[in-house]
């Protein structure tokens, strides 16, 4: 099988192209060649002639996309129609990644299932929605032709992630005297990248399409998932717990971000303890 992984240089799309070489060769597109803002990229796309496209590329910024909701509208939802379209109309299957930013994040009694009523409150949620509903308005007929595989607060390899930025800002602190601020009222499914990836590979071996979520399991606040880092890290510094209001954001984020995932993955709390230890960059704990 030949696979087409759009934005290869991505955090997810690093992972996906490593854990799908066991189903086939993979080819990485990526900027200049797959360009979100480009509507002739999915036609060179197609014209590799791919078996499946796994489409992870988008503009995750969410206050980017809260300053220039047009711009996300086009990167997350237009070019996913370009794409989905033309994959359709040649025959080939999509997986699309999206995430759990079509919630609205109001519920507090349990993880969102697939099938829960979406409601984005930014517009980056929004833009992804708007990507889902393309890819499925492209694929009605093919019933098996695309998989969406939402996914939640993402991180890995190569860095720049929530747990670098925070041992970082712990040390800041530590500098300064001062307790460093750990954010209680948001919660979620913190997920590493390269158990996403596995996760997707998995669904396609075993030939599943429609919308489904792909995270590793349990839940965890910011503050629960930061404490765990800055543990493993072995980086100690007075902290203090505070609302997710005592920053100003451009775009309003969800508080309940947790995803009920349809492949069993590790709990979250080991994928972050492996990633801390043996994978964020070296130069973040020194």
């Amino acid at each position: 099988m030949r696979i087409a992984v759009t934005g290869a240089n991505g955090r997810l799309g690093r992972a996906l192209v490593a854990a799908l070489g066991g189903l086939g060769e993979v080819r990485s597109w990526s900027r200049p060649e797959y360009d979100l803002d480009d509507p002739r990229a999915a036609a060179r796309v197609i014209a590799s002639r791919p078996d499946l496209i796994v489409h992870p590329a988008a503009w995750t910024d969410v206050d980017g996309c809260a300053r220039e909701p047009a711009l996300a509208f086009r990167r997350n939802g237009e070019a996913v129609d370009e794409l989905a379209r033309a994959a359709s109309a040649a025959g080939i299957r999509l997986v699309l990644v999206s995430t759990n930013e079509v919630f609205d994040g109001n519920e507090l009694r349990r993880a969102y299932k697939p099938g829960d009523t979406v409601g984005p409150k930014n517009p980056y949620g929004a833009s992804k929605l708007r990507g889902e509903e393309a890819a499925q308005d492209a694929y009605v007929g093919w019933r098996d032709g695309v998989l969406i595989a939402r996914t939640a607060w993402l991180y890995g390899a190569p860095g720049n992630d929530f747990p670098m930025k925070i041992v970082a800002a712990a040390r800041r602190a530590k500098s300064s005297g001062e307790p460093l601020r750990l954010v209680r009222d948001e919660i979620g499914s913190p997920s590493l990248a390269s158990d996403v990836a596995d996760g997707i590979r998995a669904l396609l071996a075993d030939h599943i399409s429609g919308t489904r979520h792909v995270v590793n399991s349990g839940r965890a606040t910011r503050a629960e998932w930061a404490q765990l880092v800055l543990d493993i890290a072995g980086v100690d510094v007075p902290t203090e717990l505070v609302p997710a209001a005592t920053w100003r954001r451009e775009s309003d984020a969800p508080a309940f971000c947790v995803l009920a995932s349809d492949v069993a993955l590790r709990p979250w709390q080991d994928a972050t303890r492996e990633y801390v230890m043996t994978g964020l960059p070296r130069a973040a704990l020194a």
